[in-house]
C-alpha cells in the first residue's frame, strides 16, 4: 500500500487561543471546505472537542456521496489535535492540526497521513486526481481560514 503526506504551513495574523479556537469548532468546518464538495454535517451541534470525541458528516466527491466518520486521537489545546477517519473513503487518513505561536499570529502547520485502498488503483487515482483535489481543498481551506479569521 502506498503512504502519501500532505503537508500546509500559513501565518494567521491571529493568536494562537482564537485560531485554535475556531479550528477546534467542528461546526466551521463547513466554513472552510470548498462548496463544490457539498460538505454537510451530520452530527449535531454543540460537539465538544475531547479525545475520543467523533464526528459524522457527509460530502460529495466528484458527485458520489460519501460519509465520513472521524474521531479525534489526540488533544492538546492549544497546540495540536488529531482526527482519524474511523468510516470513509481513505484507507489511512489522519490529520494534524498544529499550532505554535510566532511574530506576527499564529503558525498552522496542517500535516494528512493518508492512504488510499485498491493497491494500483488506487495509485492511479491518486496520481490522476486525488493529489491535485487535496492540493484544491487545502488552498480552499487556507483562503477561508484567512478571510475568516483575518
Amino acid at each position: 500500500m502506498a503512504y502519501y503526506i500532505l503537508q500546509r504551513e500559513s501565518l494567521i495574523d491571529q493568536p494562537i487561543s482564537a485560531v485554535f479556537d475556531f479550528f477546534s469548532q467542528a461546526e466551521n468546518l463547513e466554513k472552510i471546505t470548498p462548496p463544490w464538495l457539498r460538505f454537510r454535517m451530520l452530527t449535531p451541534p454543540p460537539i465538544e472537542m475531547l479525545r475520543g470525541a467523533t464526528i459524522a458528516y457527509q460530502l460529495r466527491v466528484r458527485g458520489i456521496p460519501v460519509k465520513w466518520l472521524t474521531e479525534i486521537e489526540r488533544w492538546d489545546p492549544p497546540c495540536e489535535f488529531v482526527d482519524v477517519q474511523v468510516q470513509g473513503p481513505y484507507k489511512l487518513w489522519r490529520h494534524t492540526h498544529r499550532f505554535s505561536e510566532v511574530a506576527g499570529g499564529t503558525r498552522m502547520v496542517d500535516i494528512v497521513d493518508y492512504a488510499l485502498p485498491f493497491g494500483p488503483l488506487g495509485r492511479l487515482v491518486h496520481w490522476l486526481q486525488v493529489a491535485h483535489d487535496l492540493s484544491d481543498i487545502f488552498d480552499y481551506r487556507e483562503q477561508r481560514a484567512r478571510a475568516l479569521l483575518g
